[in-house]
């Protein structure tokens, strides 16, 4: 495939995210995620189950009509290859942890955002390389940078366990062996996690601030559309199934913080840091906090308002 010079230097951009540096985040995460597992019980997850429809819906927003709404505005926009690959990389990841923290903060179904999250991350194992190879073979321009790429489902399998089944388990241990200990830890750990985390987040941009600035405004449009699009998506489509407001707000949470930081991951070891790829993935994994935290914080206050 012929590209221009303009698409050379966009493929040739060197996010500075080594692998250690990315593991780090990642851990930052699981810390958030093993949080929010202190406050969840096994019967959240019987109640769930006795009303299986909403973890459907949320799946079915997550898996199947956010990668295919996502290849339609490929289709329309029609971006950079490397761009185009990144957001379907995004559409097909699993939710970010912090999506649990963010539902509580907007008074979410905390239980479900937590199962979502679980079962996410299980089917994700097969339905990220499927979702991004399928759809990624169907646009001529993804599909010549995919002819050299194979995903390996184990090693994702690990990443994932790592990052959402280990602090998952732990923490509902915890809650359900040391009750009253859950409870202090929670209250402490919530508040350090989130600062640590996106102290990461910053430090990660002033790591790369010369990239973001010289090119930021290739994907900035692209992003923010994308993220704005999936929130939307998430809320209408579980409110289409009748779902109450605060499930409604969970299966958004849910649909638009997708894990930028598995992402990057993937890219980085999959793509070689793919430039136009690791760029997008790596302002979602930024920009998905601020947009995910406005609208907590929003839908946080205008229920306690009611």
């Amino acid at each position: 495939m012929n590209r221009t010079a303009n698409e050379i230097n966009i493929d040739d951009i060197k996010i500075n995210f080594d692998e250690s540096g990315l593991w780090v985040l990642n851990i930052a995460i699981a810390i958030i995620m093993f949080g929010v597992a202190l406050g969840i019980t096994i019967d959240d997850f019987k109640r769930l189950l006795k009303n299986p429809k909403i973890l459907m819906v949320g799946v079915l927003s997550q898996f199947i009509l956010l990668p295919a709404f996502t290849f339609l505005a490929i289709i329309i926009l029609e971006p950079h290859p490397s761009f185009a690959l990144g957001m379907m990389m995004i559409a097909a990841c699993p939710g970010g942890n912090v999506s649990n923290f963010f539902s509580k903060m907007a008074d979410g179904n905390a239980a479900l955002s937590v199962s979502l999250t679980a079962f996410a991350t299980l089917i994700c194992i097969f339905m990220t390389p499927l979702n991004l190879q399928f759809w990624g073979s169907l646009y001529e321009p993804t599909n010549e940078i995919l002819k050299t790429v194979s995903l390996n489902p184990f090693d994702l399998f690990k990443l994932v366990s790592l990052i959402l089944g280990i602090p998952l388990i732990a923490g509902m241990l915890i809650k359900h062996y040391h009750s009253e200990m859950a409870i202090k830890i929670e209250k402490l750990l919530k508040p350090i996690s989130m600062t640590v985390f996106i102290v990461l987040i910053f430090v990660a941009f002033s790591q790369n601030l010369e990239v973001f600035v010289s090119y930021i405004h290739h994907v900035l449009f692209l992003v923010i559309f994308h993220n704005v699009f999936a929130f939307i998506l998430g809320y209408y489509t579980a409110k289409s199934f009748g779902l109450n407001n605060q499930d409604c707000k969970t299966i958004s949470m849910e649909t638009g913080i997708q894990n930028g930081g598995l992402g990057l991951l993937l890219i980085f070891g999959f793509f070689d840091g793919l430039g136009g790829m690791a760029l997008l993935a790596a302002f979602w994994g930024i920009w998905d906090v601020f947009s995910g935290m406005a609208l907590a914080t929003y839908w946080g206050r205008k229920t306690k308002t009611n």
